[in-house]
Order: C-alpha cells, then structure tokens, then sequence
C-alpha cells in the first residue's frame, strides 16, 4: 500500500466514488496488493474524483495538495499517488491515527 521513493512515497488507492461524503472505507485486498480504499463523494467526471482524492490525501498526511500527484490510475478505480515530502515512517503513523478514528 505504501512504497517508499526517492521523493516521498506512493499509495495505492482502491476508489469508491459517488459516495455520501469522502472518508477511509478500509483496506482493499491483501498482502503487497493491498490497497487503502477511500469512499469519493465527488462523481468520477471530468477528474472531479481524482481532485477530491488529492485533496483529501492532502488533508490526511498534512500536505499542500501540490505535494500529492496521481502517477497511474486516472480513469481506473485503483490508482497510486505520490506523496512529496513525507516519510514512509510519517506516512504510516498519520494514516494510522485517521484509521483508528
């Protein structure tokens, strides 16, 4: 779910758009195929989705919504982010603490 990179790290993302509002559902799949799946409010047109992503991932590890890029996944349900600036270690303590919320 999370890699390490030279930048930052990646997510794997498992999106759910068109949900009531947009939050954590869970994990999507297992092992190193596990990917976190978010619940969008936003539809899956013209990129609403994906920018209600960044932005929420933004929110989530405490990043300008510059840091974060979607890498692969544009029109597809599962997609990978890049999070500039953040720490595997930082990363897996702050979406561990939105989890147990």
């Amino acid at each position: 779910m999370l890699r390490a990179t030279p930048d930052g790290v990646t997510l794997a993302v498992r999106a759910q758009p068109g949900a009531r509002r947009t939050a954590i559902a869970g994990i999507y799949g297992e092992g190193t195929a596990a990917q976190l799946k978010i619940a969008v409010q936003a539809p899956p047109l013209e990129g609403r989705a994906n920018q209600a992503l960044i932005e929420f991932l933004a929110a989530v590890f405490g990043l300008p919504s510059g840091a974060v890029a979607l890498v692969s996944g544009e029109l597809s349900r599962n997609k990978v982010f890049l999070l500039r600036g953040i720490t595997p270690a930082r990363a897996t303590t702050l979406l561990a603490q939105r989890m147990a919320e």
